[in-house]
């Protein structure tokens, strides 16, 4: 299996709706875009599937070697091998490619993040600086699409988070502030303990209009004249925004259940968007 094959792949299995929207890219910007993904994707994983966390962190310390390897042109991995083109190609920043792994390391630790600030470092890391990356894939011409593509990051990160409280939860993680569980009566120990109630459903409801807003700031940051080049990230974020109108619409019912949309209707939205330009 080539390294294109091999994170074409890895995207597809994901089932992710940044998937959906990777279909409508030119081939080259396509496969490059597709071989960031599974980056993420493969470092995501190291610390979602492995039980012991000094595991995970000599696997992560593995990924940060490869990561040099690709950076020097000497990648070993199927994925490094399909990344280091793109980064030579769309000049990928190794410093943001090192952010994304320092980001997931912070998965590792069991951490209540204590405010709004800290969280806002965590989805720099693991999402705001993924859409830089992809901004410069997808292709620019004014350097401020690269702050909407950031501010981008952090919407669709926020809507990540309030979607799998309860998948978090089950596993140990904590990614509401820990100063608004304080402030709606709440502790920890009520969302280890997945209770769902109206003091969780305020705080819920709390977070998902901040998420909102951060929708509507990473919109007012894109520059006109590169709309068209960066209809890729605009359809993500119809996927992405249509997926925290539902959770709204379902009084963020997210601590027993995952709100999800289904592929046809990502693909459906992901078309739509890429009629309009």
């Amino acid at each position: 299996m080539s390294p294109e094959a091999y994170c074409q792949d890895k995207a597809a299995q994901s089932g992710s709706s940044f998937y959906y929207s990777f279909l409508f890219l030119p081939p080259a910007r396509r496969q490059a875009i597709t071989a960031l993904y599974a980056f993420c994707r493969e470092i995501d994983d190291v610390v979602d599937e492995t039980r012991e966390p000094e595991v995970a962190k000599v696997k992560l310390a593995w990924w940060r070697d490869e990561l040099e390897r690709t950076l020097a042109g000497a990648p070993q991995h199927p994925v490094g091998r399909a990344l280091a083109p793109a980064i030579a190609a769309y000049g990928l920043e190794g410093g943001h490619l090192r952010e994304i792994i320092d980001g997931m390391a912070m998965d590792l630790q069991p951490l209540l993040y204590p405010d709004r600030a800290s969280l806002d470092l965590y989805c720099h890391r693991v999402a705001g600086v993924v859409g830089v990356l992809s901004a410069r894939i997808f292709g620019y011409r004014n350097p401020a699409t690269l702050d909407y593509a950031h501010a981008l990051g952090l919407a669709f990160q926020l809507t990540n988070i309030l979607r799998d409280v309860g998948e978090d939860a089950r596993r140990g993680r904590i990614y509401l502030p820990g100063d608004a569980l304080v402030r709606h009566g709440l502790t920890a120990a009520d969302v280890l303990a997945l209770r769902d109630g109206p003091a969780l459903r305020a705080l819920l409801h709390e977070f998902a209009a901040s998420a909102q807003a951060q929708y509507d700031r990473a919109f007012a940051l894109l520059p006109a004249d590169d709309r068209r080049a960066q209809r890729c990230g605009l359809m993500m974020a119809a996927i992405y925004r249509t997926l925290l109108t539902e959770i709204i619409q379902a009084d963020c019912a997210v601590m027993h259940q995952r709100i999800a949309l289904t592929p046809l209707r990502k693909l459906w939205l992901a078309w739509r968007t890429w009629i309009g330009f």
